[in-house]
């Protein structure tokens, strides 16, 4: 038996006296409807920057603060991805709340980096007044237009008596089928405006369904055929198997089949590293072998993947050998990039865990054909590894992040990195072998999103060891984040690859533009090395001071430019109790290889 929502008189509730009289809830702000509507969707943390048109909302959060954290960032964008570093590690809905204006257009470049790489993220900002809207005032900015093509749902809430159901709309859709993004933006005037809320009132989505979709045993079935039959499989694996934690039976399959694995950049961390079938990453700065294999492959399962160009390359050539199966949550990612010869709508996870059954059941046998193809595979990796000049005196970036590696793999450590050069050393040279601890923008390939991702990372997870391997160039962009850090009492590590200059735009230079330097060196312009005369090595090089910054953030910190002094100081990072960044003085001459020209082919791939 049911009974009537006794504040809707919609809502059927069942017949508990106790749950009927929780539901007919006291008048509310709108301010308070929304900070509830968080409370009861779990959420314990956000990241939160006030100002004029959301002060209601924040008056709101202070009468939650024994349920609901509020962070305070140093800049909206800094929140954002603090937000996403959150969500990203942890699986969870990661929340951040920006004023109107520029308090919420300052969030659009990590609104826009959530939607590409699916991190299931709420953000919600004030508005002017209803009444103001269209008008030009103070501080206004129509924020569902700016976000119309990067969020994957948005709302301007104009009747406070839709809020309770648009925010529990608004936390659905982020989190459920393919992740991403949802803006709500609140007017002021509905914030502080009265109603009593229906939190149980049903959601109005047509169109949208967020139950995970389920691969069928006869639509698996015959790429199980397909699998046992292939004498050169491949895996393409991406960020998808993270997000539905499907790496357990990724490895199980890939084993039970004996096919080796490449992973995304967003999927690095979904199959270990060190795993003999491990190939590594694929594409632009992917390993020779993993593009060799896809090349020559006769089948590419293709799972949790969208055919990102910076992997393909040259579309038309890319596993041209291959009978390609392609399974995703999205069906707008189905033959979209690449055309499948079998796509399958399906949460990976249940798909992978019933391929496997189905192979199990049936027994798998890898003939003399697929062992010669390993065969080819292991020549391939001694041929051809991912190598720097161990030899070299001064402190190589591959080499940092290797004895990084070595110094945190028997820990529980999250990494976190900016983008540029020292992201595809990361990713190349920093073994992975756990999911959701690697935090990366990958689809937009966002400058300054390593260092707050990293803080929201540590807050989810205060027990773990959070690093951010980070750029000068990509570090400065959210270098007030350091301010954060010290005040919320979040002990992250920095450690950076100092090279003075926008290291993959002047790789670029080097490469295709004659070594031209425009505007990619970050020293002062009488300097040496803007006339291109200089080491790049060595503290006189080094602009702005960091450690002095860092001093003045009160963090802990040191800078080193000789390579014997790089372990010592790799363990005081690790062993600080303290926010610490380590600067470490890299020459800018060298380069991220191998390196396959943007729409080439591996026979266009630049090793040396």
């Amino acid at each position: 038996m049911s009974h009537t929502c006794v504040t809707c008189g919609k809502c059927p509730i069942p017949h508990d006296s106790a749950q009927r009289a929780q539901t007919a809830q006291p008048s509310m702000s709108g301010a308070d409807i929304v900070v509830q509507s968080l409370v009861n969707a779990g959420v314990t943390v956000m990241f939160a920057y006030p100002g004029g048109q959301s002060i209601p909302l924040h008056q709101a959060l202070t009468r939650y603060r024994d349920r609901l954290r509020v962070v305070l960032p140093r800049h909206e964008q800094g929140g954002g991805f603090a937000a996403q570093g959150y969500a990203r590690s942890s699986g969870k809905l990661g929340v951040c709340m920006a004023t109107s204006g520029p308090g919420a257009t300052n969030l659009l470049t990590t609104i826009a980096d959530a939607k590409l790489d699916s991190v299931p993220t709420l953000f919600i900002t004030g508005q002017v007044g209803t009444a103001s809207i269209g008008s030009d005032a103070f501080q206004e900015t129509p924020m569902v237009e700016l976000c119309r093509g990067i969020t994957k749902h948005h709302y301007l809430v104009t009747d406070i008596d839709d809020l309770a159901r648009i925010m529990k709309e608004a936390i659905y859709i982020a989190t459920t089928g393919r992740p991403g993004p949802v803006l709500v933006d609140v007017p002021k005037n509905i914030q502080v405006a009265q109603c009593v809320p229906c939190f149980n009132e049903e959601m109005r989505l047509p169109g949208y369904d967020g139950t995970a979709p389920e691969a069928t045993v006869a639509e698996l079935a015959p790429i199980a055929e397909l699998l046992k039959n292939a004498v050169k499989p491949v895996i393409y694996a991406g960020g998808g198997i993270v997000i539905s934690e499907a790496a357990p039976e990724l490895r199980r399959l890939a084993e039970l089949v004996q096919a080796p694995v490449t992973t995304t950049l967003t999927g690095l961390s979904g199959f270990p590293r060190e795993h003999d079938l491990s190939l590594g990453m694929p594409g632009h700065h992917g390993t020779a072998y993993a593009n060799y294999a896809i090349h020559e492959s006769d089948l590419l399962l293709a799972v949790g993947v969208r055919f990102d160009d910076r992997v393909t390359g040259n579309v038309n050539m890319f596993a041209k050998n291959a009978k390609i199966v392609h399974i995703d949550i999205d069906p707008s990612e189905l033959n979209k990039i690449k055309v499948a010869d079998v796509a399958i709508v399906s949460d990976v996870k249940p798909a992978l865990a019933m391929l496997c059954k189905i192979l199990e059941k049936d027994g798998v046998q890898p003939g003399p054909a697929q062992k010669a193809w390993h065969g080819k595979i292991a020549m391939w990796k001694k041929d051809m590894p991912l190598t720097y000049d161990v030899n070299s005196p001064h402190i190589l970036p591959q080499h940092a992040i290797e004895e990084l590696w070595k110094a945190t793999k028997d820990r529980d450590c999250i990494i976190a990195t900016g983008v540029g050069q020292h992201q595809m050393w990361s990713a190349q040279f920093y073994k992975l072998s756990k999911p959701r601890t690697w935090l990366t923008s990958a689809g937009l390939g966002t400058m300054g999103f390593g260092f707050p991702a990293a803080m929201g990372a540590k807050i989810a997870y205060p027990e773990k060891l959070v690093i951010n391997i980070d750029g000068d160039g990509s570090f400065q962009m959210n270098i007030q984040e350091m301010g954060t850090c010290f005040c919320e009492k979040i002990p992250i590590k920095v450690m950076l690859l100092n090279n003075q200059h926008l290291g993959m735009v002047m790789q670029w230079e080097d490469r295709f533009f004659n070594s031209n330097r425009a505007h990619t060196y970050l020293g002062p312009i009488d300097h040496p090395e803007w006339a291109g005369k200089g080491t790049g090595i060595g503290p006189e090089t080094r602009f702005p001071d960091f450690v002095t910054i860092a001093k003045g953030y009160g963090w802990d910190a040191l800078s080193i430019s000789k390579k014997e002094d790089l372990p010592g100081a790799i363990k005081r990072m690790i062993d600080s109790e303290s926010p610490f960044l380590l600067d470490v003085t890299i020459p800018y001459q060298e380069h991220v290889l191998p390196m396959t020209p943007i729409g080439g082919t591996i026979f266009d791939m630049l090793r040396e």
